[in-house]
């Protein structure tokens, strides 16, 4: 059975996840319920196309991470399509396989954070990539969205109606300060899930 059989629209949401948190599921849970998705993948980064200011956690930890973080809803799942593919993680090469995997149902939804649509315009294939799925920008209470409305007319025809908004509630909680917190042996409680808290401790994860 094709997948367009059972569901209509799907949201992937891509991301570092080291670690994964709850900022991370809420806007997910957000994204889901507003815009009637079926299903939400996670997909856990292998290797990001830009270079980060630490070293990336190993993708095996952040993917076991991100399974124990969302095995309490049934309408989340998580893939392992760009840990599993050699080479640098491109959002294009993902939704593009999933549309050969899909065909050209159901409808797909990127879920990503605003500050990253201010930077689509250099993202790769943009032109292509916004063909094939739509954007869920998550933006916090007080984002300036007048920052949004100058990177529209820059995008490619028709492409400002396959970006749309989605107010999440302001969770001041960040990955770094999370690896942070570890390293200077401060509690991490409440941040995200207990099984993902009880895995870095048990693993040693982010201790140097």
């Amino acid at each position: 059975m094709a997948l367009a059989d059972t569901f209509k629209r799907v949201g992937l949401m891509g991301g570092t996840f080291d670690p994964i948190h709850y900022g991370h599921l809420v806007t997910a849970e957000a994204a889901r319920c507003e815009f009637n998705l079926d299903k939400v993948i996670f997909i856990p980064s292998g290797q990001p196309p830009h270079k980060k200011d630490y070293e990336v956690t190993s993708a095996e930890h952040r993917y076991r991470m991100t399974v124990l973080a969302t095995a309490s809803n049934p309408y989340f799942e998580v893939s392992r399509i760009e840990i599993d593919r050699p080479g640098l993680s491109y959002t294009v090469d993902t939704v593009s396989e999933y549309r050969r995997l899909w065909g050209p149902e159901p409808e797909i939804y990127f879920i990503t954070g605003a500050d990253a649509i201010l930077e689509i315009l250099h993202w790769k294939d943009v032109d292509i990539l916004l063909t094939r799925c739509h954007f869920i920008a998550a933006t916090r209470p007080g984002f300036p969205l007048a920052r949004l409305e100058e990177v529209k007319p820059r995008l490619p025809q028709d492409a400002e109606q396959r970006i749309h908004l989605l107010e999440v509630p302001a969770l001041a909680i960040s990955s770094t300060d999370i690896r942070r917190r570890v390293r200077e042996g401060k509690s991490i409680k409440y941040l995200l899930p207990e099984p993902v808290e009880e895995y870095i401790r048990e693993q040693g994860l982010y201790r140097e």
